[in-house]
């Protein structure tokens, strides 16, 4: 018998924080504007004590308590299934897709997952790495629909997982350009001069927050580098400080509650990454009209900026300049051409014009179209 309304269910590990975690709140918000088409349900896999976001009161949340066991997010996750019986599902992050995968296959459910990073890259090495790429392989090309990041992401896949191209849909991370605008007007921490610079991210390898300070201090600008985060290369990146005796030209951080009212004082952001999914940090610095200089790392900021790395010199790009992984003195030129004050408010301007296509109105959207797609797909299975 057809059922009058139809189940989305949305599935990802917790709410405990990160870029991910804030993109599926804002998106599970915004699905409001679609809650007369269907029923949207939310599965966190883990039960967390403490969230980092705040799900609207109207969807209904279930918290299986998984405690970040692929095990019991399977098993769990199959008897939320049961229960529901959703329609179509969408899932976020690694250990959330291959649940919902595998719960979709044994129940008749149309899943869709949503890669939020640059697949081979985040799964390098040995050890659970390689388990995870493995599974990737298999599973992966057995989901209903994938929605990707960036092109980069959804290159990936095809060409390292076997992945279908025509199952991969490009989706952007969605930005809430009114609210980032808001949060700059607040105080910043600390003091923040004309000529300063920033960049941000967790302190880990892939993100490569070295190259940001070595170039910095490379480059004949005259302002200083906030760090923003922390992470477990913290102490390293002090002691590097240290030995460039650059106390004066950078300062390491830590976390920020309000990141926004430090970039939107700064004069230009650093992208220092070797590898992203989409990097949301880049693309809210550049909502403030802030110009970037980015790694040509994939995936993303080339996409972002429409324009392709040189080999000896940045390329210039919409929104700011991009360079070679891991070149410092490329990105110190990079830095040093945007000490002109025309260039560096040109970029600014391309800058926020270019953020500004990444709206969560779009990106809500394109996941809308993709959940109706799949519901009309479901509705062709059921009536053969």
């Amino acid at each position: 018998m057809k059922r009058e309304r139809r189940t989305c269910l949305l599935v990802i590990n917790s709410l405990a924080g990160g870029g991910a975690e804030r993109v599926f709140t804002t998106l599970v918000t915004d699905l409001a504007r679609f809650r007369g088409e269907c029923d949207f349900v939310v599965a966190l896999l883990d039960d967390e004590e403490v969230e980092a976001y705040i799900l609207p009161d109207w969807v209904k949340v279930y918290r299986l308590d998984s405690k970040a066991s692929l095990n019991a997010s399977v098993r769990r996750l199959c008897g939320l299934f049961r229960e529901l019986r959703p329609d179509v599902c969408i899932s976020f992050l690694t250990r959330a897709n291959f649940a919902a995968i595998v719960a979709g296959r044994l129940y008749g459910c149309k899943t869709i997952i949503s890669e939020r990073v640059n697949t081979t890259a985040h799964l390098a090495g040995r050890g659970k790495n390689a388990i995870s790429r493995a599974l990737v392989r298999i599973l992966y090309p057995r989901a209903d629909g994938i929605i990707a990041v960036s092109q980069g992401v959804k290159d990936t896949l095809v060409k390292d997982f076997f992945v279908s191209a025509d199952r991969v849909t490009v989706i952007p991370n969605p930005f809430d350009i009114d609210r980032i605008a808001t949060l700059a007007l607040q105080p910043a921490p600390f003091e923040i001069a004309q000529g300063d610079w920033a960049t941000m991210g967790r302190l880990v390898p892939t993100k490569n927050a070295a190259l940001a300070i070595r170039a910095f201090v490379a480059a004949s600008t005259k302002g200083r580098l906030f760090v923003l985060g922390d992470g477990p290369l913290r102490g390293e990146l002090e002691a590097l400080v240290r030995d460039l005796d650059a106390s004066d030209r950078v300062r390491i951080c830590g976390f920020v509650e309000n990141p926004y009212a430090v970039l939107g004082r700064c004069d230009a952001y650093i992208l220092p990454s070797e590898a992203e999914g989409f990097p949301n940090a880049m693309v809210e610095a550049m909502a403030l009209g802030k110009p970037v200089v980015a790694t040509d790392c994939p995936s993303g900021p080339s996409e972002i900026f429409e324009t392709e790395s040189a080999s000896d010199e940045p390329s210039r790009g919409r929104g700011g300049m991009l360079v070679k992984c891991g070149a410092v003195n490329m990105m110190a030129r990079a830095i040093t051409a945007l000490d002109d004050s025309d260039l560096r408010r040109d970029l600014g301007k391309l800058a926020r014009e270019r953020a500004m296509e990444f709206s969560v109105e779009r990106t809500t959207l394109g996941f809308w179209q993709v959940i109706t797609a799949n519901f009309a797909a479901a509705n062709r299975s059921s009536v053969q």
